[in-house]
Protein backbone atom coordinates (compact mmCIF):
# COMPACT_ATOMS: atom_id res chain seq x y z
CA UNK A 1 0.00 0.00 0.00
CA UNK A 2 2.92 1.99 0.42
CA UNK A 3 6.53 2.81 0.83
CA UNK A 4 9.36 2.27 4.10
CA UNK A 5 12.43 4.47 3.74
CA UNK A 6 15.56 2.16 3.01
CA UNK A 7 17.34 1.04 5.92
CA UNK A 8 20.85 3.14 4.14
CA UNK A 9 19.76 6.55 6.52
CA UNK A 10 23.05 7.54 6.60
CA UNK A 11 22.87 7.51 2.02
CA UNK A 12 19.35 9.21 2.92
CA UNK A 13 20.96 11.76 4.86
CA UNK A 14 23.40 12.97 2.37
CA UNK A 15 21.10 12.87 -0.47
CA UNK A 16 20.04 16.60 -1.41
CA UNK A 17 17.81 14.91 -4.17
CA UNK A 18 13.91 15.31 -3.19
CA UNK A 19 13.02 12.45 -1.69
CA UNK A 20 10.39 10.17 -3.83
CA UNK A 21 6.47 9.92 -3.33
CA UNK A 22 5.00 7.45 -1.85
CA UNK A 23 5.76 3.89 -3.51
CA UNK A 24 8.53 5.41 -5.50
CA UNK A 25 11.50 3.37 -5.82
CA UNK A 26 15.42 3.71 -6.09
CA UNK A 27 16.41 3.05 -10.07
CA UNK A 28 18.52 0.16 -9.52
CA UNK A 29 15.42 -2.11 -8.07
CA UNK A 30 14.73 -4.17 -11.77
CA UNK A 31 11.05 -3.46 -12.60
CA UNK A 32 10.84 -7.57 -12.71
CA UNK A 33 11.49 -7.75 -8.78
CA UNK A 34 9.23 -5.02 -7.93
CA UNK A 35 6.46 -6.67 -9.85
CA UNK A 36 7.10 -9.87 -8.13
CA UNK A 37 7.18 -7.83 -4.81
CA UNK A 38 3.69 -6.53 -5.73
CA UNK A 39 2.41 -9.70 -6.85
CA UNK A 40 3.48 -11.47 -3.51
CA UNK A 41 2.51 -8.47 -1.26
CA UNK A 42 -0.77 -8.34 -2.33
CA UNK A 43 -1.23 -12.13 -2.47
CA UNK A 44 -0.39 -12.20 0.83
CA UNK A 45 -2.59 -8.88 2.13
CA UNK A 46 -5.69 -10.96 0.74
CA UNK A 47 -4.63 -14.54 2.20
CA UNK A 48 -4.26 -12.68 5.73
CA UNK A 49 -7.11 -10.98 5.10
CA UNK A 50 -9.48 -13.87 3.80
CA UNK A 51 -8.26 -16.46 6.00
CA UNK A 52 -8.03 -14.85 9.16
CA UNK A 53 -11.71 -13.96 8.40
CA UNK A 54 -12.66 -18.13 7.89
CA UNK A 55 -10.49 -18.86 10.80
CA UNK A 56 -12.33 -16.10 12.89
CA UNK A 57 -15.96 -17.67 11.76
CA UNK A 58 -14.88 -21.21 12.35
CA UNK A 59 -13.70 -20.45 16.42
CA UNK A 60 -16.77 -18.48 17.09
CA UNK A 61 -19.93 -17.34 16.05
CA UNK A 62 -19.78 -13.24 17.72
CA UNK A 63 -19.56 -11.09 14.93
CA UNK A 64 -17.76 -8.68 16.42
CA UNK A 65 -15.32 -11.08 17.71
CA UNK A 66 -14.95 -12.37 14.27
CA UNK A 67 -14.31 -8.82 12.97
CA UNK A 68 -11.96 -8.34 16.33
CA UNK A 69 -9.96 -11.14 15.18
CA UNK A 70 -10.28 -10.03 11.05
CA UNK A 71 -9.05 -6.57 11.76
CA UNK A 72 -6.04 -7.49 14.53
CA UNK A 73 -4.44 -10.23 11.67
CA UNK A 74 -4.85 -7.69 8.74
CA UNK A 75 -3.19 -4.53 10.70
CA UNK A 76 -0.35 -7.38 12.00
CA UNK A 77 0.13 -8.64 8.56
CA UNK A 78 -0.07 -5.37 6.69
CA UNK A 79 2.70 -3.36 8.44
CA UNK A 80 5.44 -6.74 8.24
CA UNK A 81 3.98 -6.68 4.69
CA UNK A 82 4.91 -2.63 4.39
CA UNK A 83 8.28 -3.08 6.19
CA UNK A 84 9.63 -5.89 4.32
CA UNK A 85 8.50 -5.31 0.99
CA UNK A 86 8.52 -1.40 0.96
CA UNK A 87 12.60 -0.64 0.03
CA UNK A 88 12.07 -3.32 -3.12
CA UNK A 89 8.82 -2.29 -4.77
CA UNK A 90 7.02 0.59 -2.49
CA UNK A 91 4.62 -1.82 -1.29
CA UNK A 92 1.72 -0.19 -2.37
CA UNK A 93 -0.21 -3.90 -3.28
CA UNK A 94 -3.18 -1.46 -3.90
CA UNK A 95 -4.23 0.22 -7.75
CA UNK A 96 -5.25 3.28 -5.83
CA UNK A 97 -1.98 4.11 -4.38
CA UNK A 98 0.20 3.15 -7.50
CA UNK A 99 -2.58 5.37 -9.89
CA UNK A 100 -1.90 8.20 -7.24
CA UNK A 101 1.25 8.10 -7.12
CA UNK A 102 1.35 7.89 -11.29
CA UNK A 103 -0.52 11.46 -11.21
CA UNK A 104 1.76 13.32 -8.99
CA UNK A 105 4.61 12.02 -11.15
CA UNK A 106 2.40 13.43 -13.92
CA UNK A 107 2.45 16.60 -12.31
CA UNK A 108 6.09 16.75 -11.45
CA UNK A 109 6.49 14.68 -8.50
CA UNK A 110 8.13 11.76 -7.78
CA UNK A 111 6.92 8.38 -8.82
CA UNK A 112 5.67 5.53 -10.91
CA UNK A 113 5.83 6.07 -14.82
CA UNK A 114 3.17 4.74 -17.40
CA UNK A 115 5.32 1.39 -17.78
CA UNK A 116 5.24 0.91 -14.45
CA UNK A 117 1.93 1.53 -13.75
CA UNK A 118 1.02 -0.97 -16.64
CA UNK A 119 3.52 -3.64 -14.72
CA UNK A 120 1.94 -2.63 -10.96
CA UNK A 121 -1.80 -3.19 -10.75
CA UNK A 122 -1.73 -6.48 -13.19
CA UNK A 123 0.26 -7.87 -10.74
CA UNK A 124 -1.57 -6.34 -7.90
CA UNK A 125 -4.92 -7.77 -9.20
CA UNK A 126 -3.78 -11.08 -9.94
CA UNK A 127 -1.76 -11.63 -6.48
CA UNK A 128 -5.34 -10.45 -4.78
CA UNK A 129 -6.92 -13.75 -7.15
CA UNK A 130 -3.82 -15.91 -6.12
CA UNK A 131 -4.34 -14.68 -2.18
CA UNK A 132 -7.70 -15.33 -2.28
CA UNK A 133 -7.36 -18.97 -3.61
CA UNK A 134 -4.81 -19.55 -1.50
CA UNK A 135 -6.81 -18.44 2.08
CA UNK A 136 -9.20 -20.74 1.12
CA UNK A 137 -7.14 -23.49 0.23
CA UNK A 138 -5.47 -23.83 3.43
CA UNK A 139 -8.81 -24.09 5.07
CA UNK A 140 -10.26 -26.67 3.05
CA UNK A 141 -12.61 -24.41 0.99
CA UNK A 142 -13.66 -24.07 -2.59
CA UNK A 143 -10.80 -22.86 -4.57
CA UNK A 144 -13.23 -20.03 -6.24
CA UNK A 145 -16.62 -20.01 -5.47
CA UNK A 146 -18.11 -16.34 -6.05
CA UNK A 147 -19.08 -14.46 -2.83
CA UNK A 148 -22.67 -14.21 -1.94
CA UNK A 149 -22.14 -11.10 0.31
CA UNK A 150 -23.84 -8.22 -1.01
CA UNK A 151 -22.48 -4.83 -0.01
CA UNK A 152 -24.37 -2.96 -2.84
CA UNK A 153 -26.41 -0.30 -0.12
CA UNK A 154 -25.20 3.35 -0.33
CA UNK A 155 -24.03 3.47 2.96
CA UNK A 156 -21.27 1.20 2.42
CA UNK A 157 -20.04 3.40 -0.93
CA UNK A 158 -20.13 5.96 0.87
CA UNK A 159 -17.85 4.14 3.33
CA UNK A 160 -15.33 3.33 0.82
CA UNK A 161 -14.86 6.81 -0.25
CA UNK A 162 -14.18 7.48 3.32
CA UNK A 163 -11.86 4.86 3.82
CA UNK A 164 -10.10 5.64 0.38
CA UNK A 165 -9.64 9.42 1.05
CA UNK A 166 -8.03 8.98 4.58
CA UNK A 167 -5.54 6.33 3.18
CA UNK A 168 -4.46 8.17 -0.21
CA UNK A 169 -4.42 11.44 2.83
CA UNK A 170 -2.05 9.47 4.83
CA UNK A 171 0.22 7.90 2.52
CA UNK A 172 1.22 11.38 0.56
CA UNK A 173 0.35 13.67 3.76
CA UNK A 174 3.80 11.24 4.99
CA UNK A 175 5.73 11.42 2.48
CA UNK A 176 5.12 15.34 1.72
CA UNK A 177 5.77 15.66 5.60
CA UNK A 178 9.07 13.43 5.20
CA UNK A 179 7.61 10.70 7.66
CA UNK A 180 7.53 7.65 5.36
CA UNK A 181 9.82 5.94 8.65
CA UNK A 182 6.21 5.28 10.04
CA UNK A 183 4.40 3.97 7.24
CA UNK A 184 4.11 0.52 8.70
CA UNK A 185 2.74 1.33 11.80
CA UNK A 186 0.85 4.23 10.63
CA UNK A 187 -1.33 2.62 7.47
CA UNK A 188 -1.54 -0.74 9.63
CA UNK A 189 -3.51 1.01 12.04
CA UNK A 190 -5.08 3.09 10.19
CA UNK A 191 -6.38 0.55 7.88
CA UNK A 192 -7.51 -1.40 11.48
CA UNK A 193 -8.97 1.26 12.74
CA UNK A 194 -11.34 2.23 9.47
CA UNK A 195 -12.06 -1.50 9.42
CA UNK A 196 -14.19 -0.26 12.61
CA UNK A 197 -15.40 3.32 12.17
CA UNK A 198 -16.47 2.76 8.52
CA UNK A 199 -19.09 0.89 7.51
CA UNK A 200 -18.39 -0.58 4.71
CA UNK A 201 -14.76 -2.02 6.89
CA UNK A 202 -12.43 -0.36 4.82
CA UNK A 203 -11.58 -2.11 1.57
CA UNK A 204 -10.19 0.95 0.24
CA UNK A 205 -8.01 -1.18 -2.44
CA UNK A 206 -9.69 -2.24 -6.18
CA UNK A 207 -7.43 -5.44 -6.47
CA UNK A 208 -8.20 -6.41 -2.99
CA UNK A 209 -11.78 -5.98 -3.78
CA UNK A 210 -11.15 -8.08 -6.98
CA UNK A 211 -9.46 -10.97 -4.93
CA UNK A 212 -12.78 -11.00 -2.11
CA UNK A 213 -15.18 -11.94 -4.74
CA UNK A 214 -13.26 -15.30 -5.18
CA UNK A 215 -14.10 -16.69 -1.79
CA UNK A 216 -18.01 -16.89 -0.01
CA UNK A 217 -16.75 -16.43 3.07
CA UNK A 218 -16.68 -13.78 5.74
CA UNK A 219 -14.40 -11.44 3.96
CA UNK A 220 -16.04 -11.90 0.74
CA UNK A 221 -17.52 -9.62 -1.47
CA UNK A 222 -20.21 -10.19 -4.60
CA UNK A 223 -18.71 -9.49 -7.45
CA UNK A 224 -21.88 -7.71 -8.60
CA UNK A 225 -21.10 -5.52 -5.79
CA UNK A 226 -17.55 -4.89 -7.09
CA UNK A 227 -18.05 -2.11 -9.41
CA UNK A 228 -19.23 0.06 -7.00
CA UNK A 229 -16.91 -0.44 -4.11
CA UNK A 230 -14.30 -0.05 -7.10
CA UNK A 231 -15.73 3.32 -8.64
CA UNK A 232 -15.89 4.98 -5.11
CA UNK A 233 -12.37 4.22 -4.42
CA UNK A 234 -11.25 5.86 -7.44
CA UNK A 235 -13.59 8.73 -6.11
CA UNK A 236 -11.75 8.30 -2.53
CA UNK A 237 -8.34 8.56 -4.08
CA UNK A 238 -9.14 11.43 -5.67
CA UNK A 239 -10.76 13.08 -2.66
CA UNK A 240 -7.53 12.07 -0.74
CA UNK A 241 -5.15 13.70 -3.41
CA UNK A 242 -7.13 17.17 -3.43
CA UNK A 243 -7.11 16.79 0.64
CA UNK A 244 -3.17 16.38 -0.02
CA UNK A 245 -2.73 19.29 -2.23
CA UNK A 246 -5.03 21.82 0.10
CA UNK A 247 -4.00 20.49 3.89
CA UNK A 248 0.40 20.51 2.81
CA UNK A 249 -0.07 23.12 0.32
CA UNK A 250 3.74 23.72 -0.69
CA UNK A 251 4.40 27.53 -0.90
CA UNK A 252 7.04 30.24 -0.03
CA UNK A 253 7.06 31.73 3.10
CA UNK A 254 5.80 35.08 3.60
CA UNK A 255 7.52 37.49 6.13
CA UNK A 256 6.17 41.07 7.28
Amino acid sequence: MTVTEPATSDAIAADTSPQPAPGATPPRTPLVARAAAELVGTAALVAIVVGSGIQATQLTDDVALQLLANSTATVFGLGVLIALLGPVSGAHFNPAVTLAEWWTARRGGAGVNVRELAVYVPSQIVGAIAGAMLADAMFGEPLVKWSTHDRSAGNLLLGEVVATAGLILLIFGLARTDRLRFAPVAIASYIGAAYWFTSSTSFANPAVTIGRAFTDTFAGISPASVPAFIGMQLIGAVVGLALVAVIFMRGKTTTE
